[in-house]
């Protein structure tokens, strides 16, 4: 049977604020991508997997196993939270070794995994650098490596390429990308991008609810139709913005290309084909999101 997470009617509060509102999902084998702005609930839907937070009421099975099972959870889970830090004074290798102690690795299995790892994550030449010297992305290359030391069966990844550059970007989607041909790896971003260049399945997360769950191509369908642009002259541009709900803009010269999101065309718009960006923010907007005039601005770093 292929290892499967069932989540039915999950909540979770801090204090009298409720964190997870009645959550119900099914995460499959592959890349599964959770989508949300920050502050919709994703790190507290990830600690909870990751039995680091206890839930409230529902129940959670993660590979037929209930989460109240704390140990043997852990025995088949890898985790990369949003802030990862690791024994800075520690040289790469020593770090390594000693997560992989903690594991409960033989000493034969402690050498094999920790060289297999920092090969695939390109970290072998930086083996003997000291972890507080190492650059964002390396870091965040070996936080992928630790996650993976005891062979997990999920894998879950909190907000990972938040602050990277685009070259580091890349590099870690295709890491996960990777590691989700034999495992489940969940992705919890508020990143469009990173969704779309490596998850088929997502489910979108806000204010603690699950909005949607499904296919990308799914969800640009029903986007359809309902994208334009419209090319403006920049002093027009403040009005446009109270006008439309716009998702992205570019400017030239003393023009700007503007693509928005409307149920019809604005007098001078073209229709233009979705992106899972506009897709995304179409589908907060519907479900009652308060969003800005300009969307892209209030999103932030889900356009980037």
């Amino acid at each position: 049977m292929e290892p499967s997470i069932q989540i039915q009617h999950l909540n979770k509060f801090y204090g009298k604020k409720q964190a997870l509102c009645d959550v119900n999902l099914t995460i499959g084998l592959g890349m599964f991508g959770l989508l949300g702005r920050n502050g919709a609930g994703k790190t507290t839907l990830m600690k909870t997997l990751a039995t680091l937070l206890q839930k409230k009421s529902g129940t959670v099975t993660i590979c037929g196993i209930p989460v109240e099972n704390e140990k043997e959870i852990r025995r088949i889970i890898g985790y990369l939270p949003q802030e990862f830090s690791m024994y800075p004074t520690m040289n790469v290798i020593e770090a390594m070794d000693y997560l992989a102690i903690l594991s409960g690795l033989s000493k034969r299995e402690r050498k094999e995994r920790t060289d297999l790892l920092l090969e695939k994550v390109n970290l072998t030449e930086h083996r003997y650098q000291k972890v507080k010297a190492l650059s964002g992305g390396m870091k965040r290359r070996l936080g992928i490596a630790q996650a993976l030391l005891n062979d997990p069966k999920v894998l879950i990844v909190d907000e990972p390429t938040a602050g990277l550059d685009p070259e580091e970007r890349i590099r870690f989607r295709n890491l996960l990308s990777d590691a989700a041909e034999e495992r489940i790896v969940i992705l919890s971003t508020h990143i469009v991008g990173d969704i779309e260049a490596t998850c088929e399945n997502i489910a979108i997360l806000d204010n603690g609810k699950v909005l949607y769950q499904g296919t990308v191509d799914d969800l640009l369908a029903a986007a359809c139709g309902k994208v334009f642009t419209k090319v403006t002259d920049r002093a027009e541009l403040p009005k446009l913005k109270n006008e439309l709900f716009i998702t992205g803009m570019h400017t030239q010269g003393k023009s700007v290309h503007v693509r928005f999101i409307a149920d019809n065309a604005a007098p001078g718009a073209d229709a233009c084909e979705p992106n899972i960006e506009d897709a995304y923010m179409l589908y907060l907007k519907q479900n009652g999101t308060k969003l800005s005039a300009f969307a892209a601005e209030e999103i932030g770093g889900a356009l980037s």
